[in-house]
């Protein structure tokens, strides 16, 4: 049996968890509620505070199921309870990030501002502090929209190792490269 697949999904306090026909999980939680749409052939039983995932048999495409539902399931326990945030910094010169509402607005270096519209989801943030570069913070109860959106607005300015310039994850290495070697004579 997979190992993911049959550890059991402890509940939190304020979350439910239901199966509607179709096989669709709703989690609903403080937070919000989400759905997801699961294999046919797996059953999912809520226990009181716990929610397994079964499967009937060994076939490989079913033990390849088991463990992806489970986690999605997971994380939309973890999403209506407490909520994902993802952080971005906008590293360059004359580089800027500005947020109203669900309008995302970017200077990354092109001859024209990239506006992005986020989904009503998601919620968006920027922060300029002095000596640091903006800050862009997504928040929301979905972790795939959220991982989405965020590796989207990276795809704009992707960092490059020469300078270090560009938009990445708070915390992500960037392997930095040597320049040219000045010419010998």
């Amino acid at each position: 049996m997979s190992r993911i697949g049959k550890k059991v999904i402890a509940l939190p306090a304020g979350v439910s968890v239901r199966v509607e026909e179709g096989n669709v999980v709703v989690v609903k939680g403080p937070k919000g509620e989400l759905r997801q749409a699961i294999h046919s052939l797996l059953e999912v039983a809520v226990e009181g505070s716990q929610v397994k995932i079964s499967r009937p048999n060994d076939e490989k495409e079913v033990r390849g199921a088991h463990g992806l539902y489970r986690t999605l399931i997971q994380n939309m326990v973890v999403g209506v309870s407490d909520g994902y945030t993802r952080e971005l910094d906008v590293i360059g010169v004359g580089y800027k990030a500005e947020a109203t509402g669900q309008l995302l607005e970017l200077s990354l270096g092109h001859s024209h501002l990239i506006h992005l519209v986020l989904p009503k989801e998601i919620s968006v943030a920027t922060e300029t502090k002095k000596g640091s570069p903006p800050r862009i913070t997504l928040k929301g109860i979905d972790k795939q929209l959220i991982g989405h959106f965020a590796s989207k607005i990276r795809s704009l300015r992707k960092p490059e190792p020469y300078k270090g310039k560009g938009v990445r994850y708070v915390g992500e290495e960037v392997r930095r490269k040597a320049g040219k070697a000045a010419a010998k004579k």
